[in-house]
């Protein structure tokens, strides 16, 4: 097992991503965690801070913990609680650096943040080694961009897959975007690993067949799919799990504990672009030291995730993150990945 503990070559990753998020000397960092955060993360982003000569602080809040169904993989972290002083200090900063478990990413408290002008990247809740792997070089963003420009010009995808995976969704009206691992721009944000253009999905949109085949991955779970599971999808519900075997059972047990319809539907779509990303990583790391961010940008793979989107007025803590391998995706009948290819 990997320790916890700091090492001169995590510092330097943590310095050449802010530095690739253009911070100058004299620039403000917050750098946000709470109670349940992995210790390393926040004292490596002060580490690397104090090294470009900006001025660091750190916000440190208490993890909330609720009554329900335990809370894995959501991007919304609770921590902020609409605490204004705290919404305050993080919106006036150049970087907040998102040590929180879950992120920032669909919190409440995020447009606020953003319209003060802070610039947010989150770094996913991985060991630092995973983090130190995956330090973006300059080839990966111009990807991303051209690939969000596509989602964006498009009117369908279609996925497809040889274990029988066969899903239409309608693109008219969606969200797209993308993320390379850094931002530049205030009033943005982004997560470190990166390389992933993502759509969410106007209101029934999406149709079809899932099929999450032998090796796919439940991320919510941290889990290789061992036997085959089989999503009906009408209208951007899941209407039906199929499948035999502890990998079914647990989908459909977790996501009926919610009790909640809106846990079933979409919550955004699209692929990995990342080549230095590795589907096999999460057999190498125990369970707390991986958060499994890799596994959502490895290239080639097609990310299904349930559960909230915004675009569709759709709220609910409920979230599958689901990375297939294999498949071909299609925008308006052109191919952007070939069977699990990113198509050059």
């Amino acid at each position: 097992m990997l320790q916890p503990s700091l090492e001169p070559a995590w510092v330097d990753a943590f310095e050449a991503v802010l530095s690739r998020c253009a911070l100058q000397r004299g620039d403000t960092v917050a750098v946000l965690s709470e109670s349940q955060s992995r210790p390393e993360l926040p004292q490596l982003a002060r580490l690397a801070a104090a090294r470009m000569g900006c001025k660091a602080f750190e916000l440190v809040l208490p993890t909330i913990f609720e009554a329900g169904p335990a809370i894995r993989s959501t991007g919304a972290s609770t921590a902020v609680q609409q605490i204004a002083p705290v919404i305050a200090a993080l919106a006036g900063s150049t970087l907040v650096v998102d040590c929180t478990v879950e992120g920032l990413m669909h919190a409440p408290e995020l447009p606020a943040i953003l319209r003060g002008g802070a610039r947010v990247i989150y770094v996913s809740n991985e060991h630092p080694e995973a983090l130190a792997r995956l330090v973006p070089g300059n080839e990966l963003e111009p990807l991303v961009k051209d690939h969000v420009k596509r989602l964006r010009a498009a009117r369908a995808m279609r996925v497809s897959s040889a274990a029988g995976t066969d899903l239409a969704i309608a693109m008219a009206g969606a969200t797209c975007g993308g993320n390379w691992g850094y931002t530049t721009r205030p009033g943005t944000m982004t997560h470190w690993p990166g390389g992933l253009a993502l759509a969410f999905p106007a209101a029934g949109s999406v149709n079809g067949t899932l099929v999450l085949a032998e090796g796919d991955v439940n991320l919510t779970f941290k889990r290789y799919i061992e036997r085959p599971i089989t999503l009906r999808i009408e209208n951007d519900y899941v209407t039906a799990i199929e499948g035999a075997g502890v990998d079914a059972e647990l989908m459909r047990s977790y996501i009926a504990a919610w009790g909640d319809r809106e846990a079933y539907a979409v919550s955004h779509l699209g692929y990995g672009l990342n080549a230095a990303a590795r589907w096999d990583s999460m057999a190498l790391y125990d369970k707390r030291d991986f958060n499994g961010t890799e596994l959502r940008a490895f290239a080639g793979n097609f990310l299904y995730s349930t559960g909230a989107n915004e675009v569709a007025g759709r709220y609910t803590r409920g979230h599958f993150d689901l990375p297939l391998r294999n498949c071909t995706v299609e925008l308006d009948g052109v191919r952007v990945v070939d069977a699990g290819k990113v198509i050059a």
